[in-house]
């Protein structure tokens, strides 16, 4: 939980979110027990108000940087103003199932 958490202090402090989700997904993944090498962000902020979508990414990787040079292999980004979440109907799209390393289907 060091990264998880390390990602969710640095996020908090630097875009003060309305609504922050980190999901470690790396038990969908071929990698070892408890590994923490996937994450799912979901980030709702008035610091993404008048940002493009890749800008708000953008911004991210760099808040990121460390994690994403070390441990972390993938980031799922989803990125909101306070405004594009109340209209949203339903939650953040949920993260496709792994089909690299040992689970993919061998048919």
């Amino acid at each position: 939980m060091v990264i998880q958490q390390s990602i969710t202090e640095k996020l908090q402090a630097a875009l003060s979110p309305q609504y922050l989700d980190v999901v470690n997904e790396s038990h969908m993944h071929s990698v070892p027990a408890n590994s923490e090498t996937h994450f799912k962000l979901v980030i709702v902020t008035d610091a993404f108000n008048a940002k493009r979508k890749v800008a708000r990414q953008q911004h991210v990787y760099q808040l990121l940087a460390e994690e994403l040079a070390g441990p972390v292999h993938a980031l799922a980004m989803h990125t909101y103003t306070p405004d594009e979440w109340q209209d949203r109907a339903a939650p953040a799209p949920d993260s496709p199932n792994c089909l690299g390393g040992s689970k993919k289907d061998q048919g």
